[in-house]
């Protein structure tokens, strides 16, 4: 009677186990990524330093993740950067980013912040027209603000 008993809970629990595994991404997760994927953030902030720009300005540091093709885009406000990415919930990890090589001109630097601070992010958060690229710790790499209202 013991043995008929354990063997019907191992096999329930194998079964309650392996639905788990195939569950369906959380809302939260969907609706993060939404917020992210398939529009252009313009960047506002790298670290400490605000950036401050015109409406007209041409070079200006910003970032676009593509969902379909899982790939990121960009400018460092100088060069096109290019490479792919993978998201979760939170979590962002940049791979295989390249740059062009253009000379950049009086720019303080920002190309060079903007470029060291991407090989450093791990983590996102996206609040409405505001996208910030975090640290492993949590700390603050680059601002943006969402170029134009998703639908």
């Amino acid at each position: 009677m013991l043995k008929p008993l354990l063997l019907m809970v191992a096999l329930g629990s194998a079964v309650i186990f392996t639905g788990c595994e195939s569950m369906p991404s959380s809302p939260h997760v969907t609706e993060n990524l939404q917020q992210l994927q398939n529009r252009t953030w313009i960047a506002t902030q790298i670290g400490t330093t605000t950036i401050q720009t015109t409406p007209s300005a041409n070079h200006i540091p910003s970032i676009q993740f593509d969902e379909a093709t899982k790939r990121v885009s960009g400018s460092d406000g100088c060069n096109r950067i290019m490479g792919s990415y993978t998201a979760g919930t939170d979590t962002l990890q940049l791979s295989q980013l390249a740059t062009t090589r253009m000379a950049c001109m009086n720019n303080n630097n920002i190309d060079r912040h903007y470029n060291e601070a991407l090989a450093k992010v791990t983590h996102y958060q996206v609040f409405g027209k505001t996208l910030k690229l975090l640290d492993r710790h949590g700390n603050l790499l680059i601002q943006f603000e969402s170029a134009v209202q998703p639908r």
